[in-house]
């Protein structure tokens, strides 16, 4: 695998299991418990998918106690977003244009009509 940040990131998200994970992370810290619970597989099992989104920078863990809370960390999902960006702005002015020409093309219908008759 690339050492790019964005393919590491891209890679630990291509996982149903751990974008689940993610998705719940982003309503607050839990604990490797509670993110087991959904899931129909072992402890090590989702202890594996952490130790993925830990290593893409995802996740981190704390440490209070005996309690290790898991929680996002939304600096790598920042850079997805602005990569995305760039291709969000070449496909809105696409659209665009192409929204120009479909009126343009209606409007030469509409006028071809009103000669018609």
């Amino acid at each position: 695998m690339s050492d790019d940040p964005l393919s590491i990131t891209l890679s630990a998200l291509a996982d149903p299991t751990r974008r689940a994970i993610i998705a719940r992370l982003s309503r607050g810290e839990a604990t490797v418990n509670e993110l087991a619970e959904p899931f129909d597989m072992s402890l090590p099992a989702i202890s594996k998918h952490l130790k993925v989104l830990e290593r893409a920078r995802l996740i981190s863990r704390g440490r209070t106690a005996q309690w290790r809370p898991c929680r996002l960390e939304p600096e790598p999902l920042k850079a997805i977003d602005g990569w995305l960006g760039d291709y969000r702005t070449l496909w809105e002015h696409r659209l665009d244009r192409l929204e120009t020409y479909i009126a343009s093309l209606q409007s030469d219908t509409i006028t071809k009509e009103e000669n018609d008759d």
